[in-house]
């Protein structure tokens, strides 16, 4: 099924037109029918003469209310552009039509109406000066249609002209991860919570668990319809009505998209590409304030220009829009960019998920060039270089790609060794050959230099390397464990060639304090660095401060040990009396036994665990 928006200049006879096509008043709202004027948006649905069903959205054409189009426009398939033959082309004509044209709406009838109230000549000079008005546009050579709502002239000219536009209209695209951008919100008594939109890319089903976002409300499907008629299942291109249980009223709002949970996220920083309105008066500059329009919702945005320091009218450039509060959208969506007067610019996602990138860097425009093509190995490749290390789910929630599609170019570029598969199989990630060795590089030099400056320690604290590698836990551990050239064991990493090693100087002090410490003399001082790979090493036990002679102080825990099976529990005057030493060191090593779990305390006494 697919989706007729109209667009065009207030009072041209939109609603009108659409009341007299199929018998549906789209105008709802109480002070619509008061004034006259559609305000926000209407929907009516079809049989065109073929038999097909189509539905219709319908817009309002007064300039206030062009963010209520945009809420619109952003689903269709077709326009209809009405134009009065009493007025001819007016401003938000040309408005809507640079709308249509940004949105890429490639298929179009002109609806000349008030065919009435002109004689045949005006009519022809406005039906050319339309011709002219659509020329350089995507609705170049839409045929044009004198019709009257009023006397019904020419409507069945109409509908055929429509039944042969949609005739051309690709399929449906169907990825099988389904999305509504909810355009309307309301309460049905006996029913609860009832969002309206069109929707794209997969199926919807009664039962079904959705997420709302941004927000991430869950809830699940009760209930859908289409046209008012109750269905199990909708289908990608209908305008759907999905009864949700589970989420309040107050919890939505227009431009939230229903998706299945996982499969979408918010995003606040887009990467795309931008082609400017060619009648806008003067450039857009970089870092330019605008309004962001995608699918139904809006966002204040920040134009950040990446090869370019201005847009010129007619012109196209690379971008970073940063928005100043979440959208959901994906790669391939179409937007807009306002100021408050005027529709300026317009283009195309390439990604939704974008580091901050350097301008005037042509390693970023061919990437992100690369995310815009039309196949899925570049898509895939290009995506992953960006990210490397993502996660499956990720690329999918991120790439406008079927599941099936996504998995086999995997795999292809897997097994050409062009990308490199880390991790578990229940959640793998993915990294290309370039970005994984030179994760492998940058660990090892981190290491080697790490174990220059403490060649008495074990290794570097996972953590750290963790942070120089600017990875998180799940991502490290997913390539660590591929790295042939690292040792990770016991919170550290370590080359897996490196081996602590002590000089002959250090040596030599080692030697002078082990045997003071064994023959009962006051050891001598000894650098931290060196104490700690003595009790790394197991020479000695650092009992809280302490030092114990590593093989003495084995001797002294299993006297001890031996005694508590012997007496049932043993007290701190009965081990100082059992090992002969002082009262500081017997507690000393009842406290290191405690830390070890070999023992623990049990009033005055220790007794085995």
């Amino acid at each position: 099924m697919y989706v007729i928006g109209t667009a065009g200049h207030v009072d041209h006879g939109k609603s009108l037109l659409v009341e007299a096509l199929t018998g549906i008043d789209p105008d709802r709202l109480r002070e619509e029918k008061a004034r006259g004027m559609t305000i926000d948006l209407g929907f009516a649905w079809l049989t065109l003469p073929s038999g097909r069903e189509v539905s219709i959205v319908d817009v309002p054409g007064h300039e206030r209310f062009i963010k209520n189009m945009l809420a619109g426009a952003g689903g269709i398939d077709l326009a209809l552009l009405v134009v009065a033959a009493d007025d001819g082309v007016m401003p938000q004509t040309r408005e809507h039509l640079a709308i249509l044209d940004l949105l890429d709406v490639r298929r179009g009838v002109v609806a000349l109406t008030k065919r009435d109230l002109v004689d045949d000549d005006w009519l022809a000079l406005i039906a050319a000066d339309i011709t002219e008005t659509l020329a350089g546009t995507t609705l170049e050579g839409a045929p044009v249609v004198p019709c009257s709502a009023v006397t019904r002239a020419g409507l069945d000219d109409l509908l055929g002209a429509l039944d042969a536009a949609v005739e051309g209209l690709p399929p449906k695209r169907d990825i099988a991860r389904p999305r509504l951008s909810i355009d309307r919100v309301f309460t049905i008594a006996g029913f609860g919570t009832v969002v309206t939109g069109t929707l794209i890319d997969g199926a919807l089903c009664a039962g079904d668990e959705v997420e709302a976002i941004p927000g991430g409300l869950r809830g699940r499907v009760r209930g859908l319809q289409s046209h008012r008629t109750k269905v199990e299942r909708a289908l990608p291109g209908t305008r759907t009505a999905v009864n949700i249980a589970g989420v309040a009223k107050d919890g939505l709002r227009r431009g939230m998209v229903l998706a299945p949970p996982g499969r979408l996220r918010a995003t606040v920083v887009v990467d795309a590409r931008v082609r400017a309105v060619a009648s806008i008066p003067r450039p857009l500059r970089h870092n330019a304030r605008l309004t962001f329009h995608s699918g139904a919702d809006e966002a204040n945005a920040t134009l950040r220009l990446l090869d370019a320091d201005e847009l010129r009218p007619g012109d196209s450039a690379w971008a970073q829009i940063r928005l100043a509060t979440p959208v959901a959208v994906a790669r391939g969506d179409r937007f807009v960019l306002r100021t408050p007067d005027d529709t300026v610019a317009g283009g195309v996602i390439a990604d939704v998920a974008p580091k901050r990138h350097r301008r005037r860097d042509p390693a970023v425009t061919a990437a992100l060039q690369a995310l815009l093509s039309d196949t899925p190995d570049e898509v895939v490749l290009s995506a992953i270089a960006r990210r490397p290390l993502v996660e499956r789910a990720a690329l999918a929630a991120e790439l406008t790609l079927p599941a099936g599609a996504l998995a086999a170019t995997l795999a292809a570029l897997v097994a050409s060794g062009a990308v490199r598969r880390f991790g578990e199989e229940a959640a793998p990630r993915f990294a290309t050959a370039d970005a994984a060795n030179a994760l492998s590089r940058q660990a090892a030099d981190a290491l080697a230099a790490y174990h220059r400056a403490h060649h008495l320690r074990p290794g570097m604290p996972l953590q750290e390397l963790r942070t120089r590698l600017r990875l998180d836990a799940a991502a490290f551990d997913a390539v660590s464990a591929a790295w042939d050239s690292v040792r990770v064991r016991d919170g550290v990493a370590a080359l897996a060639s490196f081996t602590p090693r002590v000089s002959a100087d250090e040596q030599r002090a080692i030697d002078a304090f082990l045997a003071s410490l064994r023959a009962g003399a006051v050891a001598p001082s000894l650098p931290p660095e060196l104490l700690a790979y003595l009790v790394q090493s197991g020479a000695v036990v650092d009992a809280g401060g302490i030092i114990f002679d590593g093989a003495a102080f084995d001797a002294m825990a299993a006297a001890v040990r031996a005694e508590i099976v012997r007496q049932g529990a043993v007290t701190l005057a009965r081990t100082r009396d059992l090992l002969g030493t002082g009262r500081k060191q017997a507690q000393a090593l009842l406290e290191e036994l405690d830390r070890r779990h070999v023992t623990r305390r049990d009033g005055d006494a220790r007794v085995l665990r």
